[in-house]
């Protein structure tokens, strides 16, 4: 098996289609590439969104890393089940998810659930709810450094905010969340000046509530895209994801880091509805449909393949070079987008030796556990 086609396998008669497959050996490598990059361990704070399965998170548990982060109270519950050490919930909970969020505290003794809040209405329905449950729960104020998504600005209205979730009953203040995905640079001088640019309103905010008396806070910092900035510097967490599995758009948006594709979906050819075209049973069901059309699929195989329509069941490709298909004809694909494409599968196929070996469920994908 060549470096181009390490995602063969032989047994396809027993994989029915769309499939998505998963390397354990190269997950593993993933994982262990991350632990190298950051150099320590304790300062890895792995996104879980992007796997959603539980021995997914094993793998990572073996390796060593006992804190994760994630988006959800399902993503959550996984961890728990899993007595995972530290679990931030990178979410701020309100209305019925703030209940869920303290049943799911007393439901896992064993793991130390935190939470994000980013304004004072929140943080006083947090301090109420949790004061109520008799908890006393650990809290990041999360930051906005120019994403705009959520978050509050640094500023006086911010320390406000962290003053109060210092004094306030039911809350442990622990420190600071920033998450920059906005940034987006493939040139590392760029992407480095740009990350560098919006962490230094982080630590400046971070030095101003030392000096006010309270104790140093905790930084949690960027994902997969600036991880490789942020890894470098010292006593902050990081919180990638994507590296788990990889992507194609990965591969393109960060060519320094050398994470390496760990899943891949199986497709069937299912019509020839004309000269040059090629039709599959990769729908919008089966790959994240979010970016536009020709990057949604990677072929590393059949380059020349390109998207030209989708819907619900099916993935219409134009073949402009002169290579045959016929109905069946096997394709192995690479997600541009990993996180939402998993989000579709109830399961992964797991491939070891070239073959597949049995399958992972992706228990996370649902909106519920238990709890």
């Amino acid at each position: 098996m060549t470096e181009n086609t390490w995602f063969h396998i032989s047994n396809l008669n027993q994989i029915d289609s769309p499939a998505l497959l998963v390397y354990p050996d190269r997950v593993k490598a993933n994982i262990q590439t991350a632990i190298n990059m950051i150099g320590d361990v304790n300062r890895l704070r792995p996104h879980v969104k992007t796997h959603k399965c539980a021995e997914v998170a094993r793998l990572m548990m073996d390796a060593g890393i006992t804190k994760f982060k994630c988006a959800t109270i399902a993503e959550a519950e996984m961890l728990g089940m899993q007595e995972a050490k530290d679990v931030l919930l990178a979410y701020q909970p309100v209305g019925p998810k703030l209940q869920r969020f303290i049943a799911l505290i007393k439901k896992y003794p064993a793991t130390r659930f935190s939470c994000l809040t980013d304004n004072m209405v929140a943080a006083i329905a947090q301090s109420k709810a949790f004061t109520e449950a008799g908890l006393q729960v650990p809290v990041y104020i999360d930051l906005n450094i120019g994403m705009n998504r959520t978050g509050i600005a640094t500023g006086d209205e911010a320390l406000e905010l962290y003053n109060y979730c210092a004094a306030a009953a039911g809350i442990n203040i622990k420190g600071l969340h920033a998450y920059d995905g906005h940034i987006r640079d493939i040139d590392f001088a760029a992407k480095k000046n740009n990350c560098d640019d919006a962490f230094a309103a982080v630590e400046s905010f971070s030095n101003k509530i030392e000096n006010s008396g309270l104790p140093k806070p905790i930084i949690i910092a960027g994902g997969s895209p600036t991880f490789s900035v942020h890894c470098k510097r010292e006593n902050i967490e990081c919180s990638p994801g994507t590296f788990v599995y990889w992507d194609r758009g990965y591969s393109v948006l960060c060519p320094e880091q050398e994470f390496i594709p760990a899943a891949v979906l199986l497709t069937r050819v299912v019509s020839l509805p004309g000269e040059g075209k090629v039709c599959t049973d990769l729908g919008h069901k089966s790959v994240a449909a979010e970016n536009e059309i020709t990057k949604r699929v990677f072929f590393p195989e059949f380059e020349f393949l390109q998207a030209t329509a989708q819907s619900e069941e099916h993935l219409v490709l134009e073949n402009s070079s002169d290579t045959k298909f016929t109905s069946g004809d096997i394709l192995y694909g690479i997600p541009w987008h990993i996180c939402p494409t998993v989000a579709l599968y109830d399961s992964i196929k797991i491939i070891e030796n070239g073959q597949c070996i049995g399958e992972w469920k992706n228990i996370a994908r649902d909106r519920k556990i238990t709890i």
